[in-house]
C-alpha cells in the first residue's frame, strides 16, 4: 500500500499519510463494513486516496499561483495610485502661496512644531494655524476630484479581489 503511494504521489510523508488515512477510515468503519477481499479493497482505497490527493494539490497550487497574481496586480495598482496622489499633491502643495508653503511643509514634511515654525519664520502662532489651516483647505479642493474617482476605483478592485 505504502510503496503503490509513494509511486503515485512521489512524496514519503504524504504517501505515509494516505495510508495511515486508509487504516483510519477503515478502523473508523469498521463495525458496518464486511470485506470479503481486504487487500483489494485496502489497495483500491490507497488508490483512490491518492488521485484525491492530487487532484486538491493541483487545484491548492492552481488557486495559490491565481491569488499571487491577483494580489501582485492589486498591490501594483495601489503603488501606481499612490504615486499619483502624491504627485497630485506635491502639485497642491507647489501651487500654494509661499509662505504658506513653507508653513505646510515645515509642519508635515519636517514634524515641527507651530511654535517651532513660528519661532523659525518669525510669524506668531496664530499665523502658522492660519496658513496650515488655509493650505489644507486648499488641498482638501484639488484632491477632492481625484480621490473621490480612485476611492471608487480602490473599493471596487477590493471587493473584486478579496
Amino acid at each position: 500500500m505504502y510503496s503503490f503511494a509513494l509511486k503515485s504521489i512521489g512524496d514519503e510523508d504524504d504517501a505515509k499519510e494516505i495510508v495511515q488515512d486508509v487504516f483510519k477510515s477503515l478502523w473508523e468503519r469498521r463495525a458496518d463494513l464486511r470485506l470479503q477481499d481486504a487487500e483489494r479493497y485496502l489497495l483500491r482505497s490507497v488508490k483512490l486516496k491518492s488521485l484525491e490527493f492530487l487532484r486538491n494539490r493541483g487545484n491548492k497550487q492552481r488557486h495559490h499561483e491565481l491569488i499571487s497574481i491577483s494580489k501582485t496586480e492589486f498591490y501594483e495598482d495601489n503603488n501606481l495610485y499612490y504615486k499619483e496622489l502624491k504627485n497630485h499633491l506635491d502639485d497642491a502643495v507647489d501651487s500654494l502661496p509661499k509662505q504658506c508653503k513653507n508653513v505646510y511643509k515645515l509642519s508635515r514634511d519636517e514634524g515641527l512644531t507651530n511654535k517651532e515654525i513660528a519661532t523659525s519664520l518669525l510669524i506668531s502662532e496664530r499665523a502658522v494655524e492660519y496658513h496650515i489651516s488655509k493650505a489644507l483647505s486648499v488641498i482638501k479642493i484639488r484632491l477632492k476630484k481625484y480621490c473621490n474617482i480612485h476611492i471608487a476605483r480602490f473599493l471596487l478592485i477590493t471587493f473584486l479581489y478579496f
